[in-house]
Parts: structure tokens; sequence; C-alpha cells
């Protein structure tokens, strides 16, 4: 299945495309948003980290393999991404099968709790899966009030290494059942 366009009251999540580089490259060149990733990431971010990555991921997909990735662009902005959200279905994956990551200056503002209520409509209406895991560098303290915010269930810890230094992470199961008794609201 493609990746679908969502939407929500504040942002449109489009498929990742070659000209999401120079945005993505301005955003994600920032230790305060790379520190609490993990260590597959590089750092310090090369000056073609961005187009590297989006090349990775498109190839990825025209390959056959089953993933989704959005960037996050507001209804009101320029049309530029803010942020990222991908999706890989099937088996539990070591490292989840959900991760995100958001520019700085839109963090505090509720955007990416909206952004995966679409993508749990996404994942759970449309694909139809029962259930699957988000994992977050256990210091990480925003990505664990998304996860608790849009029906996450804490389940226990994995070791996953992250560029600040440690490699405990949290692992979270979101189930159908869940999201439905716990939806937060419609995403559009």
């Amino acid at each position: 299945m493609t990746t679908p366009t969502l939407e929500t009251r504040r942002l449109i999540l489009r498929p990742l495309a070659e000209s999401d580089a120079p945005a993505i490259q301005r955003h994600f060149d920032n230790w305060n948003v790379i520190r609490h990733l993990s260590s597959i990431v590089p750092w310090p971010y090369p000056d073609d980290g961005a187009v590297t990555f989006i090349r990775s991921q498109l190839d990825k997909i025209a390959a056959g393999e089953d993933i989704h990735v959005w960037v996050l662009v507001l209804r009101t902005g320029d049309g530029q991404a803010i942020g990222s959200v991908g999706f890989r279905p099937g088996v539990d994956h070591p490292k989840g099968n959900r991760g995100f990551w958001l520019a700085e200056p839109y963090w505090n503002r509720g955007l990416m709790t909206e952004a995966i209520i679409a993508v749990n409509d996404f994942v759970f209406l449309t694909l139809g899966l029962e259930d699957f895991y988000v994992c977050n560098a256990a210091s990480n303290v925003a990505s664990r009030r998304v996860k608790q915010k849009t029906g996450a269930e804490f389940v226990g810890y994995v070791e996953i290494a992250h560029h600040d230094g440690q490699s405990r992470s949290e692992k979270w199961r979101v189930t159908r059942k869940g999201w439905l008794e716990r939806k937060p609201g419609d995403s559009v």
C-alpha cells in the first residue's frame, strides 16, 4: 500500500519526498533533536544526511519494503517539513514499529500527538493491524508523554544505544482495542 496523505486540524502528513531534504537537514542538524535518537542516526549530522536518509527510505519503498514515512507540514505554513513519522508494519521490530522526530521550534504544542493520532488511525483502521510496538529513550519525557496520550501501554525496558550515551529504552505496546477505547479525539 502506498503511503497516503493524512490530515489533522493543524497538520498535513504527506509522504516523504526528495524535495524535503533542505528542511529536514536544517531541522535535524540539532543536538537537541538527535540526542534521544538511536545511535544509528549519524552525529555530527553530515552535510548530506537528509539527502542520504531520504534516498535510502525511497529506495526501500521502491524495492517493495513495507514502510510508511510521512513529513509533517503545518497547514498554515510554507509547506516545509517540520518533522517526520515513520511506520513499519510487521513483526515486533527490535526498535519498535514507529519512530518520530519534531523540529525544536515546534515542541510543546501538541503537534506530534496530533500527528500520531492520525497515524494510529491509519494503522488500525486502514491497515487493520491489531497491535504494534514503539520505543523511546528512557530519559525522553516528551516522547513518553506522546505515547501515554495516544494509548500506548508500557511493557518494559529494552537496550538500544542512544546518542546521549544511554542505552535503556522504554518499550510500549499500542493495541487496536486500547486505541479505540481511549482514542483522544478525531485526527481532522
